[in-house]
C-alpha cells in the first residue's frame, strides 16, 4: 500500500471512530447523567471536525508544487495541526466549567454502564493512538501525528473517566459523600492533561509557520554532510525549515575561486544529492557558492 494511501486509510478509521464514540459517549452520558462522560462525548464532536480538517489537508499537502505555490502545500498540515490543538484547548475549557458546575449540584448516581462506556473508549483509542502514531511517523504527516495525539489525550480523558466513575461507584456503594464526586474531579484532572498536550501541538504548528530553523541534531548533520563535498573551503550559512511533511534547506559555502562554472554546479549538485540522501524528508536544497580565496585563514575544512 502507498505511503498516501495508508495515511488516508488512517484518517478516514479515525474519522469513522470518533462519530461513533462521539455518539456513545453523548448518549450514555446523557442518559445516566455523567459530566466526565458528556464532557468527554463534546471532546470527541470536536475531533471529528479534527479528523475533517486532518483529512483535507491530507489531500492538499500531497499535491505536487505549482506556480502559485512553488514549495509545495506542505503548511496545509501543519495548519489542520493548529486547528487541532484548538479544538483540544477548547474542548479542556469546556470539560473545566461543566466539571466545576458538578460542585455545586447534588452528586449524581454513578452508573456501570458508563463506565463501560468509558473503558470501552479507553481500549478503542489506545489502539488509534498507536496505529496512526505509527503512520504519521512513518510518513512524517503532521496532520496524522496531531490526529493521534488527539486519540492520546482521549486516552488520558477515558482512563479519567474511567477512575472518576469507579470512585463515584465505590460512594454510592460505600456511601462516601466525598468519592461520590469522582466524576467531576476525574474531568478537571483530564482537562489539565488535554491543555498540556493542545499547548505542545499548538506551539510545535506555530514553530513550523513561523519557519523556526530544524532541531540542532539535523542541523549538525547537514553540516558534517556539506563539508564532506570536495572543494567546499568554508560553511558560510546552513539553514533549515519544516513545510508540513517535509523539509527545505539553504545552504552557503564558500569554494576555490579558480574553479570553472561547470566545476561549481558539479560542487553544488553534489551538495543537494548528499543532504537528499543523508537526511530524512529533505525536499530541497537551494545552494549558493561564494569564492574562497588562498590565503583566507577562516577556512573549515
Amino acid at each position: 500500500m502507498q505511503a498516501a494511501n495508508k495515511t488516508f486509510v488512517a484518517v478516514w478509521i479515525s474519522l469513522i471512530s470518533n462519530l461513533f464514540l462521539t455518539g456513545i459517549k453523548i448518549f450514555v452520558g446523557v442518559l445516566f447523567k455523567s459530566q466526565v462522560l458528556i464532557a468527554d462525548g463534546i471532546h470527541n464532536a470536536g475531533d471529528v471536525v479534527a479528523s475533517f480538517a486532518a483529512l483535507t489537508s491530507t489531500r492538499i499537502s500531497k499535491k505536487p508544487a505549482d506556480e502559485d505555490h512553488p514549495y509545495g502545500h506542505g503548511k496545509a498540515e501543519v495548519l489542520a495541526s493548529a486547528v487541532v490543538a484548538l479544538i483540544l484547548a477548547l474542548a479542556a475549557i469546556l470539560m473545566i466549567v461543566k466539571s466545576i458546575e458538578s460542585f455545586f449540584a447534588p452528586a449524581e448516581e454513578a452508573s456501570i454502564i458508563a463506565l463501560s462506556a468509558a473503558l470501552i473508549s479507553l481500549i478503542w483509542k489506545q489502539v488509534l493512538y498507536v496505529y496512526c502514531i505509527r503512520i504519521g511517523r512513518a510518513e512524517n504527516s503532521k496532520s496524522l501525528m496531531a490526529t493521534a495525539y488527539d486519540h492520546l489525550a482521549d486516552v488520558y480523558a477515558s482512563a479519567a473517566a474511567c477512575a472518576g466513575i469507579g470512585l463515584a461507584l465505590l460512594g454510592d456503594y460505600y456511601d462516601i459523600p466525598f468519592t461520590k464526586y469522582g466524576d467531576p474531579i476525574a474531568g478537571l484532572v483530564v482537562s489539565y492533561f488535554v491543555i498540556k498536550l493542545a499547548y505542545k501541538m499548538g506551539r510545535e504548528s506555530v514553530d513550523i509557520l513561523m519557519e523556526k530553523n530544524i532541531d540542532q541534531e539535523k542541523l549538525d548533520s547537514i553540516h558534517q554532510i556539506v563539508n564532506q563535498v570536495e572543494y567546499v573551503r568554508r560553511i558560510d550559512r546552513i539553514r533549515a525549515r519544516e513545510l508540513g511533511n517535509y523539509i527545505i534547506v539553504d545552504v552557503r559555502v564558500s569554494i576555490p575561486s579558480e574553479l570553472t562554472v561547470q566545476q561549481g554546479h558539479d560542487v553544488s549538485k553534489e551538495i543537494r544529492n548528499s543532504i537528499k540522501s543523508g537526511v530524512s524528508y529533505v525536499e530541497e536544497v537551494l545552494v549558493h557558492i561564494n569564492p574562497w580565496y588562498h590565503g583566507d585563514t577562516s577556512e573549515e575544512k
